[in-house]
């Protein structure tokens, strides 16, 4: 590519800075010390604490869910949401080749297995148009749920996520389920500050999942979040994930495997002091995707931006180049001059513990892999 040194000086302009840029890196410009050391004096550092309680109040404040479940990260959030969606050993549960890994191992942790299917090209996510081509083919309607013709397996449940903060189409999504008989959890894992009609992602099916890790738009280092709006739900996940304990002032009783997946009072200090800083991030990082856009439109570069009736929270930006030696010689190039880019994920079933799993023919996750390039996506 002749512009990838406009490509670096612009970006390099952005940060105010020819050292290293960093793909994501976080801010702490609130009260995250005056928290954590508020924290620290109480003693109240591990699971049971006042943020632990205030985080909860405030990601359903957030995201109008219901019931939010503060846990250790975001991927037992989807473990834990796929297991109150019924997903048992021996189950399938549809959801996207085109996914970070946790996606697929919150899957495999319940003894189920994936089926990937097809992205739709504009979202990157899951296709609801290839979801249904795939049932038309190999899904049956029984009693007891949807089968699976060609493995005989119970497809218990459906997962899209929402990449890198853009809504899948999930109204049509869960038109599909339901024609189908098919659960729906959605892994909002990098959405949080994302919308979709006006509704904040995580809250369209029977439970979403929120990760709040180093490198996403808020963190508290470590730590995730469950919400729903099932409050026998919300009430059985809070259960599950401390540990299956029966309240009692002194006895140890629990009646179910339960999870030890407890946000500290320390993380969720510093994930209340971040979610004050919510709106203001996303709002800069929207800015700084407008100044993307408007350049690299001006280059003939394409860079990724939200459709129509959703609201992005760019939680990393984009760009989808013409192919991939393109791609491999744009990452080379900008890491070279200190710039940190990085492509898509590997798709799932490249990997060796999930070649086995089915799929459809996956051309638009192919044609993304080889092209999307993510860039510096830092609140500046």
């Amino acid at each position: 590519m002749e512009n990838i040194n406009q490509i670096v000086s612009f970006v390099q302009e952005q940060f105010q800075t020819k050292e290293f840029i960093p793909l994501h890196e976080p801010r702490f410009r609130g009260n995250e010390k005056e928290y954590l050391l508020d924290t620290i004096d109480s003693t109240f550092v591990s699971s049971v604490g006042a943020y632990v309680d205030r985080f909860e109040l405030d990601m359903q404040a957030i995201t109008s869910a219901e019931k939010a479940i503060a846990v250790v990260n975001g991927t037992a959030g989807l473990q834990v949401a796929l297991r109150l969606a019924g997903v048992v050993a021996g189950d399938e549960v549809i959801t996207q080749a085109l996914t970070f890994i946790a996606t697929a191992n919150a899957i495999a942790y319940n003894q189920a297995t994936p089926i990937f299917v097809d992205v739709d090209l504009d979202t990157m996510g899951l296709s609801p148009s290839a979801m249904d081509n795939f049932l038309e083919e190999f899904g049956e309607i029984r009693q007891e749920g949807c089968f699976n013709k060609s493995t005989g397996k119970r497809i218990a449940a459906c997962m899209p996520m929402h990449t890198f903060g853009f809504p899948v189409h999930i109204d049509e999504l869960i038109a599909v389920c339901e024609k189908w008989h098919i659960p729906l959890v959605e892994d909002s894992a990098e959405s949080l500050g994302s919308y979709y009609k006006g509704k904040h992602t995580g809250t369209f099916g029977l439970l979403g999942a929120f990760s709040f890790n180093g490198n996403k738009t808020v963190t508290c280092g470590g730590g995730g979040a469950i919400v729903t709006n099932d409050l026998t739900l919300g009430a059985k996940a809070k259960y599950l994930t401390t540990t299956a304990k029966k309240p009692h002032p002194y006895e140890f009783f629990h009646d179910e495997i339960g999870y030890n997946f407890r946000m500290p009072n320390l993380n969720a200090a510093l994930a209340c002091a971040q979610l004050e800083m919510l709106d203001e991030f996303v709002d800069n990082k929207r800015e700084l995707a407008s100044l993307y856009a408007k350049f690299f439109n001006s280059i003939g570069v394409n860079f990724r931006q939200e459709l129509p009736d959703t609201k992005a929270n760019y939680w990393l930006m984009c760009v989808e180049l013409n192919n991939k030696e393109e791609r491999d010689l744009f990452l080379k190039e900008t890491n070279v001059q200190k710039v940190m880019t990085r492509p898509i994920w590997q798709l799932m079933y490249r990997l060796p513990m999930f070649e086995h799993c089915q799929r459809d023919a996956q051309s638009n996750a192919i044609f993304l892999e080889e092209r999307i390039v993510n860039i510096p996506s830092s609140v500046r």
